[in-house]
């Protein structure tokens, strides 16, 4: 059998960041952190409780992130990531099983290498190449 690339992350584009925050933190008790300018005004969300990286600390469990809703359709709708060992062998699988690569794979500080890509159904899903320190 072989190996299973699990989901580690979602994302939720917002067009009103306060607003989303106070909805799912009030609803839900998630926890939201938002990132500067620098870092696209993404909010890095804790779904769950986490250790002192910001990783859930039950298994099983994910994070996620909400950013600024984007005029371009293609990263207007809720999406998943799924962590993978190589990022440019899992873009030729992509590639080759049929899907679209968006744009080129970009580092996050202290995070990892990460690129989107649109499946066979048009479904926008990203990569991340976990860092070192994750």
């Amino acid at each position: 059998m072989s190996k299973m690339n699990p989901v580690v992350h979602f994302e939720m584009p917002a067009v009103d960041g306060k607003r989303m925050t106070e909805f799912y933190t009030k609803t839900f008790g998630w926890n939201i952190q938002q990132m500067g300018p620098e870092m696209g005004n993404y909010m890095v969300v804790s779904t769950s409780e986490t250790d002192e990286k910001g990783h859930p600390v039950k298994p099983g469990y994910i994070g996620g992130g909400f950013y600024p809703k984007p005029k371009d359709s293609s990263a207007d709708h809720p999406s998943v990531v799924i962590a993978v060992d190589d990022i440019n062998e899992s873009i030729k699988k992509v590639k080759s099983g049929g899907g679209t690569i968006l744009g080129e794979p970009m580092e996050i500080p202290g995070i990892g290498m990460y690129v989107s890509f649109k499946d066979t159904e048009g479904n926008r899903v990203s990569l991340l190449q976990p860092g070192d320190n994750m």
